[in-house]
């Protein structure tokens, strides 16, 4: 079906994520001081990683690319959140917010795999070490690289696709401060039961599977660290702690937002804030503060430049 056929509506209206001014002041400094000093530090763990020449391991290169995703993520919802804080009328076209959609599931989808190919890392060289240099070498590093890129766009045009067929001619009122499937979804002039559960067996399932099934290597891999007499022991346990806190960050939002019936509910719009806006800057961090060898890295390079 046309875009031009199926679709009257041309803009929607978005009620954004609390209509006391007071709070939404409040919270538009929040997101401006904190992205005044969590995404600088994003920027310079990606610096790092490219600089250092003792990063260049499969794991730093896996979590550059997640300080990358993770910033690209907060740049498709907060300058747009920040501006429309300041806008007495909130309005996003139609083209607009398919495209942001489409974004934030492209980014998403990729993120969520990139955690799956960090375990696979982990499970080569603390369960397969004998393999690991020849499992994970630069060449097999930038095709699971590409493979996320594409399982994302892959699993984003999905989404796109079964919400450009449905037809909306009013109302336009969204309620949410972004554009997201389950908000857009309800907009539509027809039954949409069969494309919400669609949806949900493409992003619910799907984010429900890959929870679990990373909850159950990392069980693994500790268990194989637990039976290991190594030196490397705590780092190990230490980097496994860290991924699974990410993994909670990531999916633990993300379960609640995409598997269940698309109801409201009073809470939607604070996890959705968090999902979209603050978590996926923090993931990097967390992960450098428990890494030594970044954390090296980082006051080295910082010396370097800043103290000169």
């Amino acid at each position: 079906m046309e875009i031009e056929n199926s679709t009257v509506v041309t803009e929607f209206i978005l009620l954004g994520l609390t209509q006391s001014r007071n709070i939404q002041l409040l919270v538009f400094m929040f997101i401006l001081i904190f992205y005044l000093i969590i995404l600088p530090g994003n920027f310079l763990i990606i610096l790092t990683i490219r600089s250092d020449p003792g990063l260049t391991a499969p794991l730093y290169f896996f979590l550059g690319n997640l300080a990358f995703l993770d910033a690209s993520y907060s740049f498709i919802v907060a300058p747009r959140m920040l501006v429309d804080f300041l806008s007495e009328k909130k309005v996003i076209s139609y083209r607009a917010c398919i495209t942001q959609l489409f974004f934030l599931h492209f980014v998403g989808g990729g993120e969520g795999l990139l955690l799956v190919v960090m375990a696979f890392d982990r499970y080569i060289a603390i369960c397969r070490p004998l393999h690991y240099s020849t499992v994970m070498n630069p060449r097999a590093c930038y095709a699971l690289l590409l493979a996320l890129w594409l399982g994302g766009f892959v699993h984003s045009i999905i989404q796109v696709a079964l919400i450009l067929r449905l037809p909306f001619c009013g109302p336009n009122r969204l309620d949410n401060f972004f554009c997201d499937v389950p908000q857009v979804i309800k907009l539509a002039c027809t039954d949409t039961f069969v494309v919400e559960l669609l949806m949900v067996f493409n992003s619910g399932l799907m984010t429900l599977l890959c929870f679990l099934g990373l909850l159950s290597s990392y069980a693994v891999i500790i268990c194989r660290v637990h039976r290991s007499s190594s030196e490397g022991k705590n780092k190990a346990l230490s980097t496994c702690t860290t991924h699974i806190i990410i993994i909670f960050i990531m999916f633990g939002p993300a379960i609640f937002i995409y598997t269940r019936p698309f109801r409201a509910l009073p809470v939607d719009k604070v996890v959705s804030f968090f999902h979209t806006v603050v978590l996926p800057l923090l993931n990097p961090i967390i992960y450098t503060l428990r890494n030594q060898e970044v954390k090296c890295a980082t006051r080295r390079l910082l010396s370097r430049h800043v103290v000169c």
